[in-house]
Order: structure tokens, then C-alpha cells, then sequence
């Protein structure tokens, strides 16, 4: 039998004047539903830095301003999934905002 682990993300909500960047998920978990930009802490990474990484591998573009909001503890036992997110909020900075990982976000 296989170890259930928790997995620890980062969500982040880009904001331009008045504006939240959103992407289409287009595969696994919450398939075709709207989500911030966001993935899995790396081990040494603070959340300020995961959240640059994620925004700038997903997004392309740069932010300022980066602020933690609030932490969620999601249990999905039918799917035998565990995810603690903590999430944060910044300001769009620069950069064209498109999606990098066209197999994971449609747009």
C-alpha cells in the first residue's frame, strides 16, 4: 500500500487595477474550473518565492507586492488527496500575460 502524503501549494492572486488574472484548468484536479496562478512548495523555498516562481513559469510576467491572504486544509478522501495552500496576493508589475503550460491551463 502506498504512503498518503500531504502536499503543501501556493495559490496566488495576481491583481491589476481592480482585476484578478485567472487561468481555465484543463486537466486533473478541478478540471475546467477557473484558478489562480500556483503549484507545489519546493523544499527550502519561502512562500514569497514560491509564489514568483509559479506566477513566472505559469504567467510570464512579473509582480510586486507579494502578501500572504490565508492558508486552506483540504482533505479529498475519495480521491485519497491531502492539500494544505497557502495562499497570497500581488500587484501585476510588467510582462505579456499569457499561459505557458498549455497542457495544464487553456487560458
Amino acid at each position: 500500500m502506498r504512503k498518503l502524503q500531504v502536499k503543501v501549494g501556493v495559490g496566488v492572486l495576481i491583481l491589476n487595477k481592480n482585476k484578478i488574472l485567472l487561468g481555465k484548468r484543463i486537466d486533473g484536479h478541478n478540471k475546467n474550473t477557473w484558478q489562480s496562478a500556483g503549484g507545489n512548495l519546493e523544499f527550502g523555498e519561502s512562500f514569497e518565492e514560491c509564489a514568483q516562481r509559479e506566477i513566472k513559469e505559469e504567467v510570464g510576467i512579473k509582480v510586486k507586492n507579494i502578501q500572504y491572504i490565508t492558508v486552506t486544509n483540504d482533505i479529498f478522501s475519495k480521491d485519497h488527496k491531502h492539500y494544505v495552500t497557502i495562499f497570497m496576493s500581488c500587484e501585476y508589475q510588467s510582462g505579456a500575460r499569457k499561459p505557458l503550460e498549455p497542457k495544464k491551463c487553456s487560458e
